[in-house]
């Protein structure tokens, strides 16, 4: 099926659009646009949209991945910070697919500021992130929406790299562990740069996410957080040296790695989530104070 079968833009598609819009695409905002159909229909494919899927979109842009989108998902919330493309949109997919033209809502938002999604609980996030904001845009998304069940983000190249990273890896760090803490994720493949407009200096992956249960913790997520903070903050250090300031002292940070089962000679890239959970359970035990309370 070509793009013009099912309303999927292509590369002359949307350099009209963003020329009717007057549209000039900054590095600022991350906009690179996909140009190519059959990109959109794998990414709605690994990540697996069902016919029952409250979909949320970040960064929407002129609706290449979103028009996918709605011909497979029940709804889709697009978040676009830019009001002049979260205005064009619902144009756009009335144009091209005026039959789903009633499964998308738009939010003209920041999705780093959003405090709660209009409609139906969602159950996937499906995205092509901005680049400069990947990370804190889904571990914003994964903490407010608990009812994700499933995510596909399109990121840079080394971001997805660091994103789906395991214990011991030159680039696992703290968005590694961060993610694992809300589900199961791995990569999900390439993608090129000729496929965007315009074309980014890198490349891009594709990572996938499964939502499960964070690990058991008394400490709770902001505690865990802070001390995987700390502890890649100074990550050539041993866990000893690099939790000193979070533990009150070293000989504390110390206290808390022996009573997790931690080796204080470790350093942070050899832990997993599981693992800095204990950690910050063991400090809460020793009578210091909980963090973000």
């Amino acid at each position: 099926m070509s793009a013009e079968d099912d309303g999927l833009l292509g590369g002359s598609d949307v350099r009209a659009l963003a020329q009717a819009l007057g549209l000039r695409p900054t590095k600022t905002r991350g906009q690179n646009f996909v140009i190519d159909a059959n990109t959109v229909r794998r990414i709605v494919r690994a990540a697996e949209v069902r016919p029952d899927d409250v979909v949320v979109e970040v960064g929407p842009g002129l609706g290449s991945l979103t028009l996918a989108l709605l011909g497979v998902a029940r709804r889709v919330v697009a978040l676009e910070i830019d009001p002049l493309l979260a205005e064009a949109l619902p144009a756009t997919v009335r144009a091209r697919r005026p039959d789903l033209a009633d499964r998308l809502e738009v939010v003209a938002a920041d999705a780093l500021s959003v405090r709660e999604v209009p409609g139906p609980p969602p159950t996937a996030l499906v995205a092509n992130l901005p680049y400069n904001v990947a990370v804190p845009v889904l571990l914003h998304l994964l903490q407010l929406l608990p009812s994700l069940e499933r995510t596909l983000v399109m990121v840079q190249a080394e971001v997805a790299e660091r994103l789906a990273a395991r214990p011991g890896s030159r680039v696992y760090g703290v968005p590694s562990v961060k993610a694992a803490w809300y589900g199961d994720v791995a990569r999900a493949g390439a993608v090129g740069r000729n496929v965007f407009w315009p074309a980014p200096n890198v490349d891009s992956g594709l990572v996938r996410m499964v939502r499960r249960d964070p690990p058991p913790s008394r400490a709770g997520r902001e505690a865990v957080f802070a001390c995987i903070d700390a502890a890649f903050a100074q990550r050539r250090k041993t866990l000893r040296a690099a939790l000193a300031g979070w533990a009150g002292s070293a000989d504390a940070a110390e206290q808390a790695l022996r009573a997790a089962g931690v080796d204080p000679r470790t350093r942070g890239e050899q832990l997993d989530v599981v693992a800095f959970a204990a950690v910050a359970d063991a400090r809460l035990d020793l009578g210091l104070p909980r963090v973000g309370a």
